[in-house]
């Protein structure tokens, strides 16, 4: 079941990320220090795509299953 941007950004958190800016209110970059890993996350009500989710999920290098 695809994931709202709210739950993604959870996730990226929990694995490191932190919030680097948000110059529009639709997109949220968020980035890792350790990996050196930048992410874009969209912000909108509805749920995130299933192939935008996986995109996010390899950029930041992380395994979901």
């Amino acid at each position: 079941m695809p994931m709202k941007p709210r739950e993604m950004i959870k996730l990226l958190k929990n694995n490191g990320f932190r919030k680097k800016s948000q110059n529009s209110s639709s997109h949220l970059k968020m980035y890792n220090a350790v990996t050196n890993t930048t992410v874009i996350v969209p912000i909108h009500a509805k749920e995130l795509g299933r192939g935008l989710e996986a995109e996010i999920l390899k950029e930041a290098g992380i395994e979901r299953g």
